[in-house]
C-alpha cells in the first residue's frame, strides 16, 4: 500500500489531529504486531494512515482537564 497522499491533500479538517491519530495508530499496530503489517510489506505508517483516512478506525481528541 502506498501512503494515501490524495486523501491527505483533500483533507479539510485539522491536519494536526489526523497526523496524531495516524501516528498513534501506527504505534498500536506495531505493538500489537498486527498481521495486516505483513500483508502490507511492513509499511506500518501507510497502513495506519489508510485506516484513519478511510474511517476504518475512528479517533477523537480528548480535552485535557486542568486542575
Amino acid at each position: 500500500m502506498i501512503f494515501p497522499l490524495e486523501n491527505l491533500i483533500e483533507y479539510e479538517d485539522n491536519m494536526y489531529e489526523i497526523t496524531a491519530a495516524a501516528s498513534r495508530r501506527a504505534y498500536q499496530l506495531s505493538m500489537l504486531q498486527d498481521p495486516e503489517i505483513r500483508d502490507d510489506e511492513g509499511k506500518i505508517v501507510s497502513l495506519a494512515a489508510q485506516q484513519v483516512f478511510t474511517k476504518e478506525i475512528e479517533f477523537r481528541i480528548e480535552e485535557s482537564s486542568s486542575s
